[in-house]
């Protein structure tokens, strides 16, 4: 962990959520170079990039093993209180609670359909995920 720690993280507004996104360093870099392939030369791709990257923020971990929220961003993301971490596979997302309760609730009973459409059968072979 001490590397990732090292190399700090970015951080940004989610696209989908009222919530955070927190990137490793690393896993950021490689999203930026995906980024980087796309045709600036088309307008729906620069528009994109402009939005996906706006208010994104470096950030280091201090010696006491704590990150500071830019106060901007505090404010996108509604967080008032308490703060949820939530894994994202390879990034977390950062809550306000009673926001992160409030969609879990509003997502409850579809979670079964879902998660059979996005992780079920679809004839693909090269997915290893049973």
């Amino acid at each position: 962990m001490a590397p990732v720690l090292k190399e700090g993280f970015v951080i940004k507004r989610s696209v989908f959520q009222p919530c955070l996104e927190l990137y490793p360093m690393a896993e950021w870099n490689l999203l930026m170079q995906k980024m980087n392939k796309k045709n600036r030369f088309k307008k729906k791709n620069n528009d994109f990039i402009r939005r996906f990257s706006a208010g994104v923020k470096m950030i280091e971990i201090d010696a006491t093993g704590r990150l500071l929220i830019p106060k901007n961003l505090v404010a996108v993301a509604g967080i008032a209180k308490e703060v949820v971490l939530s894994s994202a596979i390879n990034i977390v997302e950062i809550w306000d609670k009673d926001s992160y309760e409030k969609v879990l609730d509003e997502t409850a009973e579809d979670f079964a359909s879902l998660a059979e459409e996005v992780m079920g059968d679809d004839g693909d072979e090269s997915d290893d995920v049973s």
